[in-house]
């Protein structure tokens, strides 16, 4: 098992890519906690997970609150007695439009959440994983603001590439304390943030090589190995999940 013996705390496990990676997790023996906003997800999913024997709490909050981070970390240590790894995956896209169009506060939302959530996560995590002698932080961003700009998602993409800067100075800061820090940027991913909209799912396929969209696993097994030992040589990246997205516009 990936992760046996290990704890990881995984946010926006309340549904889509975070709900999959809670599975996912416990199933290659991790301790898993688990945070989102909706306690009544976070519940059920913790009892889906402990009914075949997986180890897994959880604790709602809002990840724009940095109290909320250090109370995930000292979940973890009170529980299961420190912390091993961090998917930091809570995101929201915000209200698209153009830049000069975009109300300051939606600017100000999509930052909060995506960005100094990854702050946040980061200056309580790390000291955990110090005492463990090192860990393994993973942030969800996007090849949004990365290798393409999509008209309308300006907050979305600064905050995304906002992360991908972070993960590379805590990569440089906290290698020699063998703490790894990656970036993971998802393509097209079928998750209620996606919608419901067929049409709009039917364009989203076509922006991709593979011609279809991610499951929420698949994107979770990536996830998986950046925490794995199995990534033991990699730190500092923004790996691509993309299905091809980034390179095929045909």
């Amino acid at each position: 098992m990936l992760l046996n013996g290990k704890t990881i705390i995984i946010t926006g496990a309340s549904s889509g890519i975070g709900a999959a990676a809670a599975r996912i997790f416990a199933a290659e023996g991790a301790n898993v906690v688990l945070g989102a906003r909706r306690a009544e997800l976070l519940e059920q999913i913790t009892k889906d997970i402990s009914a075949h024997r997986g180890e897994a709490v959880f604790l709602a909050g809002d990840v724009e609150d940095s109290a909320y981070a250090a109370d995930l970390v000292k979940l973890a240590e009170s529980r299961f007695g420190g912390l091993d790894g961090a998917f930091n995956n809570a995101g929201v896209t915000g209200d698209m439009g153009p830049i000069p169009d975009m109300a300051e506060s939606n600017w100000h939302k999509v930052i909060a959440v995506n960005l100094n959530s990854g702050f946040y996560a980061a200056k309580h995590q790390i000291p955990a994983m110090r005492k463990r002698g090192g860990g393994s932080i993973v942030f969800t961003s996007s090849f949004v603001g990365h290798t393409i700009g999509l008209p309308g998602m300006g907050a979305y993409a600064a905050a995304k590439a906002g992360l991908i800067g972070i993960t590379q100075v805590l990569a440089a800061e906290h290698g020699p304390e063998n703490i790894r820090v990656n970036a993971l940027l998802p393509g097209g991913t079928m998750t209620p943030m996606a919608g419901d909209d067929a049409d709009f799912h039917e364009v989203v396929r076509g922006f991709h090589a593979l011609k279809r969209m991610a499951e929420p696993s698949e994107i979770a097994n990536a996830a998986l190995f950046l925490l794995s030992d199995h990534a033991s040589f990699v730190t500092g990246s923004a790996m691509i999940a993309d299905g091809g997205n980034s390179i095929s516009k045909l």
